[in-house]
């Protein structure tokens, strides 16, 4: 029996996550299956009774995927309640490119995400320059307030 890994984002507007996370991961909105023209009419399909679908779910697309086919899936699945406490999870962007890249370069490397993260609703948190450590990273929150790192 093959598994197959899905990471599941509890969140307020998937779209609004859909957008921020294509863009964080380098991923893609997942196209509905089977020709469907949304989620929302292949669930429909399915059998999933209307009244479990909230009001606008599948009508745009609530996951993405890697488009190179080695990233897990991501779905971004509506839920009434907000987020109340710190992450038990999170997403680790290793963009600096390890510790054989010079620390200056990972630092531009790392800058140069953050920037344009922010760009598209993220905060950062935190700092982490250590140099002395061979270290920089940065503690992040996207738009619906989930911890991630930078580094």
């Amino acid at each position: 029996m093959e598994t197959t890994l899905q990471l599941t984002i509890d969140c307020a507007d998937p779209q609004r996550m859909v957008a921020f996370w294509s863009e964080a991961l380098g991923y893609v909105p997942e196209p509905p299956p089977g020709g469907h023209s949304t989620w929302r009419e292949y669930w429909t399909d399915l059998g999933v009774p209307e009244e479990e679908l909230p009001e606008g779910a599948g009508d745009c697309p609530e996951s993405i995927v890697d488009p190179g086919g080695r990233g897990p899936r991501v779905w971004f699945q509506q839920v009434p309640e907000p987020k109340a406490t710190k992450n038990r999870i999170h997403f680790d962007l290793r963009v600096g490119g390890g510790r054989d890249v010079p620390l200056e370069v990972r630092r531009r490397r790392v800058d140069a995400t953050v920037e344009r993260l922010v760009a598209t609703g993220a905060a950062v948190l935190r700092v982490s320059d250590e140099p002395d450590a061979g270290q920089y990273a940065v503690q992040m929150r996207d738009p619906e307030g989930n911890e991630f790192d930078v580094f």
